[in-house]
C-alpha cells in the first residue's frame, strides 16, 4: 500500500462498493482501473499483483482505482460469478468518470486471473458503446477457466511459463485467433512470486 492511497465507498447495483485510489504526483496523463483474483480463492484488490499493477500504473502517470468485487472486505452483495461483477465495475466507472477533469481522460483497464475475465467483458461493453481504451494489460489471464471476451490488438498479454492454475496452453488457444503476442516469464507461477518486479518492468518497458 502506498501512502496516496484513499479508500472510500460508492454505491453501486447491489449495494457498496469499496474502493481504492491511488493517484499520481501532479495531473493525471489517465484514468485506470484494476480487477483482482477470485473473491472465492481469497482474491481482494489488495492481492500482490493487484497492487503491482495498479502501483506501475500510478509511476507511469494515472489515476488508479481498485475495487473489491462482491462479498469481498466492504464491498456489499454476494459472488454472482463474474457478471454481477461486471456491472459493478461499470459503476465504478461512471464515478472515475465524474470526478473533475477525469471526464474525458484516456482509459486503461487492467486484471489479474479472475480480474481479466470480468474487465474483458467490461471492455467488449464499453467499446459496443463507442467508448475508447487506451490500453489493456492481462495477467495470469483466465483463458482455461472462465468466458474471457476478445480484447484490443494492443492489450498487455503477461504470463507465468509455470502457471498450474491456468495452464500457459489455455492462453496461447485464446491469443491465437486474436492474433495476440503474449510475453512469458521464464520460471513464474501464476502469483508471480518474487517475479513481481519483472511484471513492473515489463508494464514500464510496453509503456516507452
Amino acid at each position: 500500500m502506498n501512502v496516496h492511497t484513499k479508500k472510500f465507498l460508492i454505491d453501486g447495483p447491489v449495494g457498496k462498493i469499496e474502493v481504492a485510489l491511488d493517484a499520481p504526483e501532479g495531473a493525471p496523463r489517465g484514468i485506470a482501473l484494476v480487477a483482482h483474483p477470485h473473491p472465492l480463492f481469497g482474491g481482494s484488490m489488495d492481492n500482490k499483483v493487484a497492487q503491482t499493477l495498479a502501483r506501475t500504473l500510478v509511476q507511469l502517470g494515472y489515476a488508479t482505482y481498485r475495487s473489491n468485487f462482491r462479498g469481498v472486505g466492504q464491498t456489499e452483495g454476494e459472488f454472482n460469478e463474474g457478471v454481477g461483477e461486471r456491472d459493478d465495475l461499470l459503476a465504478l466507472l461512471e464515478h472515475m468518470r465524474a470526478e473533475p477533469g477525469q471526464e474525458s481522460l484516456p482509459l486503461v483497464l487492467a486484471g489479474f486471473s479472475f480480474g481479466t475475465a470480468v474487465i474483458s467483458h467490461v471492455a467488449r461493453m464499453l467499446a459496443e458503446h463507442g467508448q475508447s481504451i487506451e490500453r489493456m494489460v492481462f495477467v495470469g489471464t483466465a483463458a482455461s477457466r472462465f468466458d474471457v471476451a476478445s480484447v484490443p490488438e494492443n492489450t498487455l498479454v503477461i504470463h507465468g511459463e509455470q502457471d498450474d492454475t491456468v495452464p500457459i496452453g489455455s492462453v496461447y488457444d485464446w491469443a491465437r485467433p486474436q492474433e495476440l503476442p503474449i510475453v512469458v516469464i521464464p520460471g513464474a507461477e501464476h502469483f508471480l512470486h518474487r517475479k513481481l518486479h519483472i511484471l513492473k518492468r515489463i508494464m514500464l518497458d510496453a509503456w516507452r
